[in-house]
C-alpha cells in the first residue's frame, strides 16, 4: 500500500479502504475522502466465513472459516489494489480477539496475503461505532445507549449527549447464541427461554443501570439493519433510509415471536432478510429485546453504519492532519472546551486548578514525588465536576468515566487513565485496592493517584466559597512542621474552614501533619 497521505487538497481526492473481519462476515468498504471530513463510497463487499462459528465449544477459529477468510480477504484486496486506493486499515473484531489461534491467523494474513490486521478491543470497537453515531446525529440534551451487535460480542456505550460515560463489552453475538442455543425451531420453546435467561443474566453481570433516565436505544451492525430491512418490507418499502429508522418494543417483539416459530426455510424466504441470516436472526432480535428491558427503552433508533463508518471518519481525520503529531494541543483550551460542555464552572475549575499546581509545586520541593505529574493534576483538576453533566450524587464517579472515555490530545492513554482517578477521588471515598478502577493501576501508578488526589482535595477546600478569595499558596516547611500559607486580601474563613476537613487524606498519604494558616494571622518577622 502507498504511504498514507496526510493532507487534502482540491486536486488530490484520496482514495481510502476499510475491512471489518468480524465473527460472522467480512465487510470491505472502499471511498473517496471528502474535503468536508466526510466520504462518498466507491464499492462495497460483504462475504460470510463465519470465522466465529465453533469459537464457544472449541475456543479456537475452525480450519474452514480459515480458509473461507483467507480467500475473502484476497478477493477483497484485488477490488482494492483495482481501485487504486492509497490508504488501507483491516481491523479483526471478537472472533479472532478470542479465539486461542487468533494471532497465528494474523500471521497467516500478513504472510499469505500482505495485509496487517488490526486486532481491535471491544473498548476500540464501541469508539468507532459511536464515532459513527456521533457524526450522524444530534445528541445534544439526550441520554443514549448504543447497542453494536456483532457475531461474537455487544458492545454498549451509554452517554451524555456526545460524551461517553461507559462502555460494556458482553458475549453476547449472534453467531455465538446460535452456536450456544441453536437458531431453528428449538427456539419456538424451551430453548428459547434458556436462551433468554442466560441474556439476562450476561447483561446483568457486565452493565449498570444508567443514573438517568434514557431517551434512546441506537442500533448498529447486522442484526439492526436485518430486522430494520424486515419492518420496512412488510411497509412496501424495499430500502433503510440513510437515517435509519424508529422501531416500537411491541413490534420487535412482535415479530421475535413470529419468526422464532418458524422453520429456517420459511426464515430465509421473509422479505427484507437476508437468507445467509435466517438462523442468527432470532438470537440477535433476543439481545436487543433483553437490551430494552434491562435499560426500560421503548424506542429503537436503527442506525444503518458502525464501526466500519467510525473507521473511515476516523481515517479521514487522521488525513486531514488533526492528529496529535501534527498540530501540537492546547491543553489548557481543550480541556475547558470539554469542561465547558458538561456544564462545569469554568472559574471555580481555573482556581482550583492552579492552587493545586502551587501546592504541588511547593511539595516538590521537599518530598520526593515526580514533579511532571504536576501537569496531569492541573488537567484533574480543571475536569474533576464534568460528572455534573449527569447529576450531582456522585459526580466524581460520572467524572471517571466521562474522562476515561474522552480523546484528549496531547495526553497518553495510560495518563488520561490517570487524570481520571485523581478526578474520581476529589471528594468521597478514598481510593481503596477493593475500587477496580484503582486495582487495576500499577502499584506506582496508585501512588501517584493517591498524592495528587490528597493534593486536589485541599486545592478544592480553599475555593470551597467558589470566590477565587485566596491568592496564592505557599508551601513551608520547618523543624519538621509543614505549613500551607495561604495569602488573600481579606480572612478566607469559609475556604480554609473546608480546607482544614479534607487534611485526612492528605495526613495520610504523605505521612505528616499539616496546619493550613491565613498569611495575615502570622505574625512578619522583624
Amino acid at each position: 500500500m502507498p504511504e498514507q497521505q496526510t493532507y487534502l487538497t482540491p486536486d488530490i481526492v484520496p482514495r481510502l479502504a476499510a475491512i471489518d473481519v468480524g465473527s460472522n462476515s467480512i465487510r470491505l468498504v472502499v471511498a473517496e475522502a471528502l474535503a468536508d471530513g466526510r466520504y462518498r463510497v466507491l464499492d462495497e463487499e460483504r462475504e460470510t466465513p463465519r470465522l466465529g462459528r465453533s469459537l464457544a465449544s472449541t475456543g479456537k477459529l475452525d480450519d474452514a472459516s480459515i480458509a473461507d477468510s483467507l480467500a475473502a480477504l484476497r478477493r477483497f484486496l484485488s477490488i482494492v489494489q483495482g481501485l487504486g486506493v492509497e490508504s488501507l486499515r483491516a481491523i479483526a473484531t471478537c472472533a479472532v480477539r478470542e479465539a486461542s489461534n487468533g494471532a497465528e491467523f494474523c500471521a497467516m494474513v500478513k504472510k499469505q496475503l500482505d495485509l496487517k490486521l488490526e486486532v481491535i478491543s471491544s473498548q476500540k470497537e464501541a469508539h468507532l461505532a459511536f464515532h459513527s453515531v456521533r457524526r450522524r446525529f444530534d445528541l445534544t440534551g439526550k441520554n443514549t445507549l448504543l447497542a453494536d451487535i456483532g457475531g461474537g460480542s455487544t458492545e454498549l456505550v451509554l452517554a451524555s449527549g456526545e460524551l461517553i460515560e461507559a462502555i460494556y463489552g458482553t458475549k453476547l453475538g449472534a453467531v455465538r447464541l446460535n452456536e450456544k442455543f441453536g437458531g431453528g425451531q428449538a427456539l419456538a420453546g424451551d430453548d428459547f427461554k434458556r436462551m433468554i435467561r442466560w441474556i439476562n443474566r450476561e447483561l446483568n453481570k457486565t452493565t449498570e443501570k444508567p443514573s438517568a433516565p434514557l431517551h434512546l436505544l441506537i442500533g448498529s451492525g447486522g442484526t439492526f439493519t436485518s430486522l430494520a430491512g424486515m419492518v420496512m418490507a412488510a411497509k412496501g418499502q424495499s430500502r433503510l433510509p440513510m437515517g435509519g429508522c424508529q422501531i416500537p418494543r411491541a413490534e420487535l417483539r412482535h415479530l421475535i415471536d413470529r419468526l422464532r416459530k418458524m422453520s429456517l426455510k420459511e426464515r430465509r424466504e421473509v422479505p427484507g432478510l437476508n437468507p445467509d441470516r435466517a438462523d442468527i436472526i432470532v438470537p440477535g432480535m433476543a439481545v436487543i429485546d433483553c437490551i430494552m428491558r434491562r435499560f426500560k427503552l421503548n424506542l429503537l433508533q436503527v442506525h444503518p453504519f458502525g464501526v466500519r463508518d467510525g473507521l473511515l471518519l476516523s481515517m479521514i481525520e487522521e488525513m486531514q492532519g488533526r492528529t496529535r503529531q501534527e498540530i501540537p494541543a492546547d491543553d489548557n483550551a481543550q480541556l475547558e472546551r470539554f469542561a465547558s460542555a458538561c456544564g462545569v464552572e469554568l472559574a471555580h475549575a481555573r482556581q482550583v486548578a492552579r492552587l493545586a499546581s502551587e501546592i504541588y509545586a511547593g511539595l516538590c520541593e521537599h518530598f520526593e514525588i515526580d514533579c511532571e505529574d504536576g501537569r496531569l493534576l492541573e488537567a484533574a483538576a480543571r475536569l474533576q465536576d464534568v460528572g455534573y453533566l449527569i447529576n450531582y450524587d456522585g459526580h466524581h464517579k460520572h467524572s471517571y468515566h466521562l474522562i476515561l472515555h474522552s480523546h484528549l490530545e496531547g495526553f497518553r492513554p495510560e495518563e488520561i487513565e490517570i487524570i481520571a482517578n485523581v478526578s474520581r477521588y476529589h471528594r468521597g471515598a478514598i481510593p481503596k485496592r477493593k475500587h477496580e478502577n484503582f486495582r487495576r493501576l500499577s502499584e506506582n501508578d496508585q501512588l501517584r493517584v493517591l498524592r495528587m488526589a490528597a493534593v486536589l482535595r485541599l486545592a478544592g477546600g480553599l475555593d470551597r466559597s467558589h470566590n477565587q478569595t485566596v491568592e496564592e499558596v505557599e508551601v513551608r516547611m520547618s523543624d519538621d512542621l509543614l505549613e500551607l500559607i495561604v495569602e488573600a486580601k481579606e480572612y478566607p474563613e469559609t475556604d480554609l474552614w473546608a480546607a482544614r476537613r479534607r487534611l485526612g487524606m492528605f495526613e495520610k498519604v504523605f505521612d505528616s501533619e499539616l496546619a493550613i494558616e491565613w498569611a495575615g494571622h502570622i505574625p512578619v518577622k522583624s
